[in-house]
Formats: structure tokens, C-alpha cells, sequence
């Protein structure tokens, strides 16, 4: 759990800062039409890269910090969807969906394990062994 956390961490961050200072190469490498403002893929960069510091943190005690993992994954799941739903009304194109393999889909499994891990651990809320709860 530790080092899915790491290694998500890690690409979260690099895929974040990558995305904040050379907001046009991914349109450039799909071949799609460059952002009117980029500063909202930066933005979406900076939400991601702002995730890795949370899977990194949650890497330290990760059933603890299931709750991190939970958003994460939830994000991991409602990206595709939203991907789906803006490709089948045709307004975005099918080259979007890189960001999907690497961003999303190879991270479900590796989630849905930690979180099944908490769950059979109990579900621990951040503060509950502390305090004896």
C-alpha cells in the first residue's frame, strides 16, 4: 500500500508540474486544438500535482488515512464518466482519453484494495485510535 501510495505520488506530482509549465504539449502530442486558456489545464495540473502530496502523506499510514485514498479514488472513477459523457454528446475527442490510462484506470485496482483493506480494518477515522473510539 505504501509504495502504490509512493508511486502515485510521485506521478501525480510530475504529471501536475509538467501540466503547469507546458500546458499545450499534451494538446500538441494528441494532435488536439490547443486550450483558448490554458491557465485551466495548469489549474486542473495544480489539483492533481495537489493530490500526489496527499498520497504521499497518506502513504505513511495508509488504512489511517483511508479517507485520502476514498478521494482520491472517487476522482479516479468520476473522471472517466465525465470523459464519457462529454465524448458520446461529441464535444470533446477520443484522443482525451490518454489522460485516462495513466491518470485514472491503472490506479483502480491498487485503490480499491487499500480501501478494501480499511474496510476490513474498520474503517479508522484519522484521530479514532488516539482517543480510543
Amino acid at each position: 500500500m505504501q509504495t502504490t501510495l509512493r508511486l502515485a505520488a510521485v506521478y501525480n506530482i510530475a504529471w501536475g508540474t509538467w501540466a503547469v509549465l507546458f500546458p499545450n504539449d499534451f494538446f500538441y502530442f494528441t494532435g488536439m486544438e490547443l486550450p483558448r486558456h490554458p491557465m485551466i489545464w495548469q489549474g486542473m495540473g495544480m489539483v492533481i500535482g495537489v493530490y500526489g502530496l496527499g498520497y504521499w502523506w497518506a502513504s505513511v499510514a495508509p488504512i489511517r488515512h483511508w479517507p485520502i485514498v476514498a478521494v482520491g479514488f472517487l476522482g479516479k472513477i468520476f473522471g472517466p464518466i465525465g470523459f464519457l459523457l462529454n465524448y458520446w454528446q461529441g464535444k470533446v475527442p477520443g484522443a482525451f482519453g490518454y489522460t485516462l490510462i495513466t491518470n485514472d484506470l491503472i490506479w483502480w485496482i491498487p485503490f480499491l484494495l487499500i480501501l478494501r483493506a480499511a474496510h476490513r480494518a474498520g474503517w479508522p477515522l484519522e484521530g479514532e485510535q488516539e482517543s480510543g473510539h
